[in-house]
């Protein structure tokens, strides 16, 4: 109920001051020798004018554009009609009007004309375009789990390579070595092993490495 009462107080109070300005202006005109239906144009003029600033205004703000042009005209549609409130308030004599107001009242078509078609005819303000969202940061985020690697498997050791050797022939080969160190204080080499065995030079080099 309260917002109802107080949108139809201003709604009221904005007609008031819409019909005292409307008569101001028109008594204004006609006092500058505007006279008939021409002294009623003006008041609709500047109120016209005044509307269309600040629709541009509010089109510019919501732009973000420059709005340096629209305040300009703004200000002069208001400094008209405050003017003319002013000016009808007693401290101007509307029986003897001055020359510098008749012809401001005279040229203000042209003026109006010139901003309302300024107003209207200029460039539309445009939004800047949203910068293009890369694509990474469109995608969504992924936790990736650390694996560890896994350890390379050791390789299976395998015999030295040479010719097997029987036991028998180990403790034989033993035996000739002990010898061969009691009687030269040296160890027995390979040639020594495969000359008292008879055996073969792989097969001696292998008993030698046994007996190392």
């Amino acid at each position: 109920m309260r917002p109802s009462l107080r949108l139809d107080a201003v709604l009221v109070q904005a007609v008031i001051a819409g019909a005292l300005s409307f008569s101001h202006l028109h008594d204004l005109a006609e006092a500058a020798g505007q006279h008939g239906w021409k002294a009623w144009a003006y008041p609709v003029s500047v109120d016209l004018l005044l509307v269309a600033a600040w629709r541009r205004l509010r089109t510019l703000r919501d732009a973000g554009a420059s709005r340096g042009a629209a305040w300009t005209w703004f200000a002069v549609a208001l400094a008209a009609s405050l003017g003319a409130n002013v000016a009808t308030a007693g401290l101007l004599d509307l029986n003897d009007v001055p020359d510098w107001l008749r012809i401001l009242v005279a040229g203000w078509p042209a003026l109006a004309f010139l901003g309302g078609t300024l107003l209207v005819h200029s460039p539309e303000a445009t939004r800047p375009a949203p910068e293009p969202v890369a694509q990474e940061d469109m995608a969504p985020e992924v936790v990736r789990a650390e694996v560890p690697e896994p350890e390379p498997a050791s390789a299976p050791e395998l015999p030295a390579a040479g010719p097997a050797v029987p036991p028998a022939l180990i403790a034989h080969a033993r035996k000739l070595a002990d010898s061969h160190r009691s009687a030269t204080g040296r160890d027995i080499d390979a040639d020594t092993l495969r000359s008292r065995l008879g055996v073969p030079a792989p097969m001696a080099d292998a008993i030698a490495a046994r007996l190392a």
